[in-house]
This record gives C-alpha cells, sequence and structure tokens, in this order.
C-alpha cells in the first residue's frame, strides 16, 4: 500500500501476538489488517457507513 497510514490496535489487545487486527482511518475509508501480517499482508478497505454497521453488529 502506497499511501501512509496511522494504524491502531485496540487497547483491549494483549502484547502476546495473538489474534489482532490493525484499522486505520483516511478521509471516507477505514482499512482493516491482521496485526501479525503488516508487511505485505492483506489490507480491507471498508466505506465509513460500512465499517460503522459492521462495529453495530459486531457489539450486538
Amino acid at each position: 500500500m502506497s499511501i501512509d497510514l496511522e494504524w491502531v490496535k485496540s487497547s483491549y489487545s494483549g502484547t502476546s501476538g495473538g489474534d489482532c487486527v490493525e484499522v486505520a482511518v483516511r478521509e471516507d475509508t477505514v482499512y482493516v489488517r491482521d496485526s501479525k501480517a503488516v508487511e505485505g499482508g492483506p489490507v480491507l478497505r471498508v466505506g465509513r457507513d460500512g465499517w460503522t454497521a459492521f462495529v453495530g453488529l459486531a457489539a450486538e
């Protein structure tokens, strides 16, 4: 990915390198990646509305 993103990980994520994702936000797009595959791994891109809907459903 050629654009600079500021990735963040949940404060609920431990430091043992378990199953975590990182999220970055740029304009109207949210980027999601596996914290274990930060170099060259796949990155999911989703619009803010889609991300908001996903987080709402996951919280139920």
